[in-house]
């Protein structure tokens, strides 16, 4: 028998046994079984607190059976998932998309939303939960059905992520500090230089604005930055680390929480592709 528990910062803490599942999200009451009360009784939802409108009314399904929990992601941003076990090297960090299922290892299970807490208009934190899977014969203590907490934002269409205005200056950048991570043509990506980015603006768009100057662009990493981590996370605010790890963690970042994508980077090689004009045929 399997005992699982879900805590996280204003989270009540929630205990499931074998046999009972769990859904979790900005407003997931809506995906109750209602046709079968059996169904209905061995299944709980519970609405996380703060999360940001653009995160989806159903996150997770959390599903204990009797020696196995299993979570299904049904969030469409993705979540990363850490995990350590007792075992030689056993610590492991996967990223689940929508539709995704992974098996969770007994211990600790941390799962982390990138940006998807609201701390104040515009802003936005990572939203983490632990989910702590243990191996128990006792009876599973009462927990809660659900909150009654929330208000008419909840329940609201899920609202988009918050992204840089596509084919501005900022995205332009964004796209080039993150290539090497949406290239996956590195195993260690190293970020652009100033200059590198400038190029491939250039190469892209056919005009920079004025990008040829190192400022303009540190300019407008910190704007991708503060959006990428919010305002207590982002590394420009802690005033530490040297300014090429920085760069570093920000171009990780923004491919990590898709401000950017493999999509976007295919289409402005395209588009550049499209703009040379063949030699001509003498």
């Amino acid at each position: 028998m399997l005992r699982v528990t879900l805590r996280g910062s204003g989270l009540p803490t929630v205990t499931l046994g074998s046999g009972e599942t769990l859904l979790f999200g900005r407003s997931p009451h809506h995906a109750l079984p209602d046709d079968d009360p059996g169904d209905a009784l061995r299944v709980t939802a519970i609405d996380l607190p703060r999360c940001a409108p653009h995160v989806s009314r159903l996150l997770g399904e959390l599903v204990v059976g009797d020696e196995i929990a299993r979570l299904r992601w049904h969030g469409s941003g993705e979540t990363q998932v850490s995990s350590l076990f007792d075992a030689p090297g056993g610590a492991r960090r996967v990223t689940l998309a929508e539709g995704m299922s992974l098996l969770l290892d007994e211990g600790e299970n941390m799962l982390v939303l990138m940006r998807g807490r609201q701390t104040g208009p515009d802003t936005f934190d990572d939203l983490s939960i632990v989910v702590d899977v243990a191996t128990s014969t006792p009876a599973v203590p009462p927990r809660p059905r659900s909150t009654d907490d929330t208000g008419e934002l909840d329940a609201a269409v899920t609202a988009p992520a918050p992204q840089l205005p596509e084919r501005s200056r900022e995205w332009f950048v964004a796209l080039a500090l993150a290539e090497p991570w949406l290239s996956g043509t590195d195993d260690y990506p190293r970020p652009p230089s100033n200059r590198e980015i400038y190029e491939r603006v250039l190469h892209w768009h056919g005009y920079a604005w004025n990008l040829e100057r190192a400022q303009r662009v540190d300019d407008a990493i910190r704007v991708i930055s503060a959006l990428a981590f919010g305002p207590r996370e982002d590394p420009f605010n802690a005033g530490r680390g040297r300014a090429q790890n920085v760069r570093f963690a920000i171009g990780r970042r923004t491919a990590e929480v898709r401000l950017v994508t493999v999509e976007d980077l295919d289409a402005v090689e395209r588009a550049a592709a499209g703009r040379k004009v063949p030699p001509a045929v003498s």
